[in-house]
This record gives C-alpha cells, structure tokens and sequence, in this order.
C-alpha cells in the first residue's frame, strides 16, 4: 500500500508538472504580447482580470459539482476544456492578430475551467494518500507548482521570442494532453455518495459553508490566511518596484529578485516534503508567518545601498512560504469528509484569491504616499501578528 500510493502520485505529479508549466508559460507570453502590441496598462489591468475573476467568483458554487462529479473524469475535462481553447487562441494567432475581445473571452474561459481542476485535485488527493502523510504530498505539489512558476515565465518568452505566441499556446495543448494521458493510468476512487438529505443545489451549496463553519479551527486559520493573504499578496507586484524606486536599479536585478524568490519556493516545499509529520502542522504555519514577517519588516527597514541584503531575505521570504500553504491545505483534507471537501476547497481557495484585490486596493494609496517600502513594514507587522495568533491559538491542542 505504501508503495502504492506513491507511484500513483509519481504518475499524477509527471503529468500535471508539465500542464502547470506550459499553462504558466502561456499566462507570461499572452501578456507579454499584450505589453508589445498594446503598451496599455488598462489592457493589461483588463486581461489580469480575466485570467483571475471567473476562478475567484466561481470557487464557491462549483464545489457542489466537484461533489456530485467523479474527480478524475472533472481534472481531464477541466484540462481538456483548457487544451481546447489554447488551440482555438493559437489557431486565432496563426491567422491573424485576434481583437482583444477575443483574447479576454478565451482568457476567462480557461480560467473558469482551472475553477474546476485545482478543487478537484486537490479534493482527490485523501482518496488516496494515507491521512498521516497528507502535509508530505502538500510539499510535493508545492515543489511541483514553485518549479513551474519559476521556469514557465522563462520558457513562455524563450519560446515565444524564437517563435511566436501561437506555438507557446500549442505546447499549453501539449503539455495538457499528457497531464490527462497520465490520468489515465491511475485510479482514484470516489468518495460515498451523500445521503438523500441534499438533493438540490441549494441545499448541497449550504452544507458545504455549513461544513465549513462547523469546523471551528478552521475557520480560525482560514481568518488568519485571509488577513495574511490581503497583507502579502500586494508584495508580488511591489517587488519590481521596491527594486526600482527604493534601491534605484533595474530589470536586471528585479528579475534577480524574482529568481531568488521563486528558487526560495522550490526548496521549502522539498523541505516540507522531508520534514513532514516532525511538528504539527500549526507550527509550521507559524514558523512560516514568522519568517515572512520578519523577512518583510527587515526589508522595509533596508537603506537604498543593501540591495543585495534584500535579494537574500527574498530568497528566504519564498523559502517559508510552502511552509503555509501546504499544511494549510493538508489540514483541511484531514478536517472534512471526502463527499462534502471539493465544496470546502472551493470556498476557501475563492477567500485567498479574493484577498489579492483588496490588499491591492489598500496598498495602492499606501505606495503612493509613503513609499514602497512603508507596505513591507507594515505588512510585516500584520503577517508576524498574524503568525502569533495562530501560535497561541493552536499550541495546547491535539489539532494536527
């Protein structure tokens, strides 16, 4: 059994790192395009919303037919669907320049259809993995997400520069192709049906935020990932301006930034993956909180000439992250019954999305009157603060 389930995750893991990153790929090279063709920041502003808002504002509603449908046929669909609609976007571009109309459609529908397959991956993944080794398989996906995000944006312009937008979009089709292809060799099973209690959408949709809020603890620490959420998210888009207009230096070294940052990732989630099951997983979020915190007080606090200070702490900053997300989301795979969990990941991924644009909105006036490096020091405050609840809150329980 223990061999088992992990050549089944081998298996799903070697074709969903190749969906994720031709898909990260394809995400850099659209609005890459769009900054060369268009040089319009509202254009910009318009395709980030649509490749974000349809995934936020579906989260809750879908998790209803995450519930009802078998897994593994929603992540072949949902990859499908995005498959399909890359080739028709490509199929636009070897034609001809499509309108922007065009481009934002498609945009929204592949991120409708990711609405679906993240819930429902990770809805599968207690069908399948023993409850104690939950937080491993945590660190395992965020490896596999980090290491996308860090090469994707590097392939989607290689690509793209030698040859066009079309070919980048070919190879997302590609790369979705084999993630289902390997679907096909494993076995998920399905969790029991619900009883007849809930027969209508309606009523399934409120079990689920029922569910949710029953569960005590985790609404405690979905509160917390909200706060943190709204105090961090802004720093991704911050980053190349701390670099430019703090420590007065360009592309070059905010891609640094952004290379070190990811690098970060990738070597917590394979430190996650290692150290799993040693602590609960409330002290790794609280480690966690408390590194980043203490990595953003730090560089708001940094002169203009400690640029090199800066790229370490980011390196750390990206480091302590898998530390929270994984067991995060292995908390609450261990916390709900399978039958009712794509509802619950729905609405609590649809929470973290929404937090990006409200931290944004606040951050915004904050940037412009005090300066960018006002929101690292006072975003480290909250996210340590944040990390200290969650500490005290959690120490004295048997929670894992």
């Amino acid at each position: 059994m223990n061999l088992k389930w992990k050549k089944t995750f081998s298996i799903i893991f070697s074709g969903q790192i190749f969906s994720i990153l031709t898909s990260s790929m394809v995400q850099f090279s659209v609005i890459w395009h769009l900054t060369e063709t268009t040089g319009s920041a509202g254009v910009l502003m318009i395709a980030g919303l649509a490749s974000f808002l349809p995934q936020a504002l579906l989260g809750p509603f879908i998790g209803v037919w995450l519930d009802r449908w078998n897994r593994k046929l929603t992540m072949i669909a949902a990859d499908g669907a995005i498959a399909f609609f890359s080739l028709l976007l490509g199929v636009f571009f070897y034609l001809g320049e499509p309108s922007l109309g065009v481009v934002y459609a498609i945009l929204m529908i592949r991120s409708a259809a990711s609405a679906f397959h993240a819930p429902a991956f990770q809805a599968a993944i207690p069908l399948i993995a023993p409850e104690e080794q939950l937080t491993r398989v945590a660190g395992w996906h965020q490896m596999v997400f980090s290491f996308s995000s860090v090469v994707g944006p590097a392939l989607g312009i290689a690509v793209y520069s030698a040859s066009s937008l079309g070919t980048v979009l070919l190879l997302d089709v590609a790369g979705a192709l084999f993630a289902n292809l390997m679907l096909l060799f494993v076995a998920i099973p399905q969790p029991k049906p619900e009883a007849a209690e809930a027969p209508s959408f309606l009523m399934e949709f409120k079990l689920g935020w029922q569910s949710l809020i029953a569960e005590k603890p985790i609404v405690a620490i979905t509160f917390a990932t909200t706060i943190f959420g709204i105090a961090f998210m802004p720093l991704a888009t911050l980053f190349p301006l701390m670099t430019l207009s703090h420590f007065g230096l360009g592309g070059y070294s905010a891609s640094l930034v952004e290379a070190v940052f990811a690098i970060g990732m990738i070597l917590g989630g394979a430190l996650l993956s290692a150290l799993a099951s040693k602590w609960k997983d409330t002290t790794y979020m609280s480690l966690s909180l408390a590194v980043i915190g203490l990595t953003c007080l730090i560089s708001g606090a940094l002169g203009g000439g400690a640029f090199a200070v800066f790229a370490v702490l980011s390196f750390f900053m990206g480091a302590a992250g898998p530390l929270f997300n994984g067991p995060y989301m292995a908390m609450i795979q261990r916390a709900f019954e399978p039958e009712k969990l794509g509802r619950v990941i729905s609405l609590v991924t649809s929470l973290m999305l929404l937090s990006s644009p409200v931290g944004l909105a606040l951050a915004g006036p904050v940037v412009e009157r005090y300066g960018v490096q006002s929101w690292f020091l006072g975003a480290g405050v909250v996210i340590v603060l944040t990390g200290i609840y969650i500490f005290v809150r959690f120490r004295r329980t048997n929670l894992k």
